[in-house]
């Protein structure tokens, strides 16, 4: 038995309840009369929370083609689909049909995003096209740093033998 924090009811039994960000001790007859009572989530959370909990990240897709790093979206893959879609004679809404994909996503991929490995896919086999190459390592080198002095072009001339 205690004191409600909210009426100021004595030997009444409370229990903790959120006010706004504070914690206070309230008897049962406020809880139901301010609507105190702890809110239920939402099913789709609750589900959400226990099946898999928030990474950061979006979950990797069993088939992610370009994941495999065997092969790489080529880099001139937007001029690629244009150049195939215009040499079929077809726009935008007619090579969508085929793929059953919308106008939008057709005109970000021609414009330089980079697309799904479905709709990869779906280009490829529709217009014929190549669009992931295989992948090339990508060479770097370590400049190194040599006295008290800043790094000059001769030095770096010097380091990589030109």
């Amino acid at each position: 038995m205690g004191e409600c924090e909210v009426c100021g009811a004595m030997k009444v039994g409370t229990k903790p309840i959120m006010m706004g960000k504070a914690q206070v001790y309230a008897c049962t007859r406020c809880v139901e009369k301010l609507g105190l009572a702890p809110k239920e989530e939402a099913p789709g959370i609750k589900m959400s929370r226990t099946r898999t909990p928030f990474t950061g990240s979006k979950p990797r897709r069993k088939n992610d083609i370009m994941a495999k790093r065997e092969k790489e979206l080529a880099e001139d893959f937007g001029n690629r689909i244009t150049s195939a879609r215009k040499a079929k004679g077809w726009n935008h809404a007619e090579l969508g049909k085929r793929i059953a994909e919308t106008v939008n996503v057709i005109k970000s991929a021609e414009s330089g995003k980079p697309p799904t490995d479905s709709l990869i896919k779906k280009l490829e086999n529709v217009l014929g096209v190549v669009l992931l190459v295989e992948s090339t390592p990508s060479e770097t080198s370590r400049v190194v740093h040599q006295g008290n002095r800043n790094m000059t072009l001769g030095d770096y001339f010097k380091q990589n033998g030109a």
